[in-house]
């Protein structure tokens, strides 16, 4: 008995020296808090600074001992994230760099305890400074909006193409997407999000975006594809312009979602009733360019839309979109748990009535070239 004993007290030790070779191993590009100084900084983690909250866990600003306001987010039990899990994703965090994705300071691994230390960004979320309480709202010009959907895609694109390995964010939204003084938009909460191999096409995984933003494919199936995060970043450039969330939001006597609404006034010829009321100065070829880009983004096949560089383009040069190219947005409705599980694919129709599309229906025609959607026009 006393033998036994001995050996699960070696066993622990060893447990916990692999844990903090580990953790050296993992943050040579970022610091190591104690458990005890996260919850100074937090005064005992004080409801009245929690920031945030979501599936991955609750987010609470702090001051650290030098003065230096910080995030600090404490992941959930749900997460299930062993240490191994943990450390494979502080290592990938800690060496994705860019002026867009908001920095990782931190972490502290002790006991159960999983917590993530981030920069703190003065303006919080997007969600908050455009869709948030007219308290809470940042006034948000076109050249500030323009700016914050150029610096989405250019993280969101870093991501995709330049991380190694590239990272599908999964939840794109305007609450992920956080705010500093200047205005300058940083995508949070990419360290969570599930690495995409090179050599896989998609992959199927537990469905953890948000309703409003999801891509059909994924919210049916579970098909996890850079696309999906194309489609959450369109509906993400629909709520910059209109000021309205894509989540809350209903419109005319049919109640649409703000993707149909869009797509609706695509087809009446009136567009610019999308952009919120509070721009009253705005370049109109512009705007209209930028929501044609959205609309590009959120069409129902996947192959169909386009890639984030290729948004990039057209988001930042003076271009003619080919529409002709340009097919209707698909919408994901949830059922209730009396009628399904998996909800239904919608595609708009003409006629305002919703044509229900089977996924086995999507097109698998490549997205056209970027020369072929657009025709450059001379400045």
């Amino acid at each position: 008995m006393g033998f036994c004993c001995f050996r699960s007290i070696l066993q622990c030790k060893d447990n916990r020296e692999t844990q903090v070779q580990g953790l050296e191993l993992a943050t040579n590009n970022v610091r190591l808090f104690s458990y005890n100084s996260l919850r100074s900084a937090t005064e005992h983690f004080h409801p009245s600074n929690k920031i945030g909250g979501g599936g991955f866990g609750v987010v609470y600003k702090g001051v650290l001992r030098d003065g230096r306001p910080v995030a600090i987010k404490c992941l959930s039990a749900e997460s299930k994230q062993g240490t191994s899990e943990l450390l494979t994703e502080i290592t990938m965090i800690s060496n994705t760099r860019h002026p867009n994705l908001v920095q990782l300071i931190g972490c502290c691994i002790e006991g159960g305890n999983r917590i993530l230390v981030y920069e703190y960004l003065e303006n919080n979320s997007l969600a908050s400074a455009l869709l948030g309480s007219k308290g809470k709202r940042v006034p948000l010009d076109w050249p500030k909006r323009a700016a914050i959907c150029l610096g989405t895609a250019s993280g969101l694109a870093f991501l995709h193409e330049d991380a190694e390995p590239p990272i599908v964010h999964r939840d794109i939204k305007a609450s992920n997407v956080l705010i500093d003084e200047n205005l300058h938009p940083k995508i949070g909460d990419f360290g969570l999000a599930k690495l995409f191999p090179d050599n896989i096409t998609h992959v199927s995984t537990r469905v953890a975006g948000t309703i409003g933003y999801l891509a059909p494919e994924y919210a049916l199936l579970g098909q996890l594809t850079k696309k999906a995060d194309v489609y959450s970043f369109g509906v993400l450039v629909l709520e910059i312009i209109s000021g309205r969330s894509s989540s809350n939001a209903a419109f005319g006597e049919d109640l649409l979602v703000l993707v149909e609404w869009a797509w609706k006034l695509r087809e009446e010829g009136k567009l610019l009733d999308l952009v919120d009321p509070e721009l009253t100065e705005y370049p109109e070829a512009e705007v209209l360019r930028f929501i044609k880009v959205a609309l590009f983004c959120i069409q129902a096949a996947y192959n169909h839309r386009p890639n984030m560089k290729q948004v990039m383009e057209m988001l930042s040069k003076d271009v003619k979109l080919n529409e002709k190219l340009l097919t209707e947005p698909g919408v994901y409705r949830p059922h209730s748990s009396k009628q399904s599980s998996y909800g239904s694919f919608l595609t708009s129709s003409s006629n305002g009535k919703e044509g229900v599309k089977s996924i086995n229906q999507f097109s698998t025609t490549e997205f056209h070239s970027y020369q072929s959607v657009t025709e450059m026009i001379p400045r």
